[in-house]
């Protein structure tokens, strides 16, 4: 059975682990290695860890079965009036397919509607798979979005929103 529980900063080294694994995995096939590289740093490093759950108000939940951790999902509530937004949403190639990425989203959901807030946003490379498995699970296309990160990298990105009740 898969269990989905919120995260805390001792669970970074679990958190990094995982993104290591998908981003190779999930990335490699759009981006280069060395934007790979910068990107899994800048935001999966111990101390952006850190920020993101204690100044910036991050939540991130730890999805397991039978006690080995398959994904992990982010999300910050009320990010702008009544929206939720998914920061991050990562589950081990191995692992994809079993529903464990559907678990992480009706939690933020639950979260979001406890909070009265009745959208959720994220943004998502325009060429990742996952797109797919955003709309299928009731998201839609809002927007395009091009971020500079340094380093003379940028994120293509759709912005996809849901309605929730």
């Amino acid at each position: 059975m898969i269990e989905v529980r919120k995260a805390s900063l001792d669970d970074y080294p679990v958190i990094q682990g995982i993104a290591h694994n998908t981003w190779q995995h999930t990335y490699l096939p759009i981006l280069s290695q060395g934007q790979v590289d910068y990107m899994l740093d800048m935001m999966y490093s111990a101390e952006a860890y850190r920020e993101q759950v204690s100044e910036k108000g991050h939540h991130f939940l730890l999805a397991s079965e039978s006690d080995a951790f398959l994904g992990f999902a982010s999300y910050e509530l009320n990010y702008s009036p009544e929206i939720t937004k998914i920061h991050k949403l990562y589950v081990l190639p191995e692992a994809q397919g079993k529903g464990i990425g559907q678990k992480l989203l009706a939690v933020i959901e639950n979260e979001a509607s406890k909070n009265t807030n009745d959208k959720i946003v994220l943004n998502v490379n325009r060429y990742n798979k996952a797109v797919n498995f955003y709309q299928k699970s009731g998201f839609i296309k809002i927007g395009e979005e091009d971020i500079n990160i340094g380093n003379g990298y940028l994120m293509e990105d759709f912005i996809m929103q849901k309605f929730i009740k």
